[in-house]
């Protein structure tokens, strides 16, 4: 049965975009979504690779037995909620998924050198990455790897200057991370720091590999034709946010993105290539429904926790503070450094910061700032899997080069804090 059932998963992985936009007019279909999603994780979970399958095991284990141990407890927060958190985050992943289609065809052509290149490179991939997500890694990735290889410096920029653009993309999953767990967050408030952030993280990471350590760097040639498909996308999601503020940015990303996608595709005939895309590349999001959901029903067990043993886990009493700002943001930064997906640290503080009635854009600018910094510079983040993996860059040299970074930029976070949230 499961083996007749994925020849269709990229079919059940579409009808689950296509029913939570439905659900917005009949909200009761959100179960239906969840049942599609789960669904995906059941009949693909012995085809996903050990490293996520291992991950979410440990998730689902131990969300299950805090469910149990809270139940035991007399705490049951419902089926409801531990099968859909993280559930609308799904949606958005397989909608930005279609944005692969536009990606730009490879050149011929000799790469530019020089430091002029490492500035195109790396805010052209901070752009086309904002729009396109983590694509943009194999597109520029495989142009510029020489033997199946990149140098440090190439490595060093575009792992940096993708993961940079958590800060202020709405199409990130970052974005839908700080609005599920910060959810009364303003856009408009954490955009304006985060690209202040977003531009100091890609120049420190220019004038490091330029200036300091004066590697020699071949870059991505980044045309006005390349740039093209995401600026029209990311005009054309604000302006649907600014129009219709109640749509949410998440449903607004799931109707915009995937029809844009299809009219802006390079490959004729389209209905083929849409086709092909729908049966075998979609389904490269199965790793994400495994961790999504069941990091989900992990949150659900913490939050159950946290409600039998409130008096151990509350934070009644304090404020958040400059001070709390940093030690949380630290923790979950070093916690993403050795291996913890963000998802998961954020899952866990949120409920313990929430009651605390904070301003929930400075919550959520923590989040976003905690999950560029950690991915660009860990070896055991998705991005550092894909430059480890495909790019055959040592673990231990990722973090080795970016551990200072990492340091640099929590500091800036930090200030940003003091004088932008706190002013």
């Amino acid at each position: 049965m499961l083996n007749y059932l994925q020849r269709y998963t990229g079919w059940i992985i579409l009808a689950t975009l296509i029913l939570f936009i439905l659900s917005s007019l009949n909200p009761s279909l959100i179960l239906v979504v969840a049942a599609a999603a789960w669904l995906v994780v059941v009949i693909e979970w012995n085809r996903l690779h050990s490293g996520p399958r291992r991950q979410a095991m440990f998730l689902l284990i131990a969300g299950i037995s805090a469910l149990i141990f809270s139940y035991q407890q007399g705490v049951f927060l419902g089926w409801k909620k531990i099968v859909t958190q993280n559930l609308q985050l799904l949606p958005m992943f397989i909608a930005v998924s279609f944005l692969g289609l536009t990606n730009p065809d490879t050149q011929n052509d000799d790469l530019p050198k020089g430091r002029w290149a490492m500035v195109s490179t790396s805010f052209g991939t901070n752009l086309l990455g904002a729009v396109i997500n983590l694509s943009i890694l194999f597109v520029f990735g495989d142009r510029l790897a020489r033997n199946g290889s990149l140098t440090k410096a190439q490595s060093i920029l575009l792992g940096r200057s993708f993961c940079a653009a958590a800060w202020w993309s709405p199409f990130f999953l970052a974005a839908g991370v700080a609005l599920t767990y910060a959810p009364d967050m303003l856009y408009s408030r954490t955009v304006i720091p985060g690209l202040f952030l977003c531009f100091v993280a890609i120049c420190y990471s220019i004038v490091e590999v330029g200036f300091i350590r004066k590697l020699e760097f071949s870059g991505y040639p980044v045309r006005m034709e390349s740039m093209t498909v995401p600026f029209l996308l990311a005009v054309g999601v604000f302006a649907g946010h600014y129009f219709f503020p109640d749509l949410g940015m998440i449903m607004l990303i799931c109707l915009v993105a995937p029809p844009a996608a299809i009219i802006l595709m390079r490959k004729r005939p389209r209905l083929p290539h849409l086709y092909d895309f729908i049966n075998n590349r979609i389904t490269s999001t199965v790793s994400q429904f495994a961790l999504f959901l069941t990091a989900g029903c992990f949150s659900i067990g913490i939050t159950s926790i946290i409600q039998v043993y409130p008096e151990i886990f509350s934070l009644t009493g304090k404020a958040f503070t400059n001070s709390l700002f940093a030690i949380i943001s630290a923790l979950l930064i070093f916690l993403g450094l050795v291996g913890l997906h963000p998802l998961v640290g954020i899952s866990v503080i949120s409920p313990l910061l929430l009651p605390l009635n904070p301003d929930h854009s400075q919550i959520a600018f923590l989040f976003l700032t905690c999950w560029a910094v950690s991915t660009g510079s860990s070896p055991l983040s998705g991005v550092g899997l894909v430059l480890c993996s495909r790019y055959r860059i040592p673990a231990r040299s990722i973090l080795i080069d970016n551990f200072h970074y990492a340091v640099f930029m929590w500091g800036c976070a930090n200030l940003v804090n003091m004088f932008y949230f706190n002013a």
